[in-house]
């Protein structure tokens, strides 16, 4: 039986903790900043955890990162 294939637009944007949870950078932040407020751009640095519901969405990109 071969191999699935892990999708590479999500190897690329996502990354796996060593407790299984989905690791992304923040949304929001690519252009527009400054109609945002300061609060939300210093809150969205760095990355996030996504929910499960996106989670679950994500591990069926990636089948072996469970």
């Amino acid at each position: 039986m071969p191999k699935m294939k892990t999708k590479s637009s999500a190897k690329k944007r996502f990354k796996v903790t060593a407790k299984g949870r989905i690791v992304a950078g923040q949304a929001g932040k690519r252009h527009g900043m400054i109609k945002r407020h300061k609060k939300f751009i210093r809150s969205a640095r760095g990355t996030t955890i996504l929910s499960k519901a996106d989670e679950n969405i994500v591990k069926g990109y990636m089948p072996y990162a469970r």
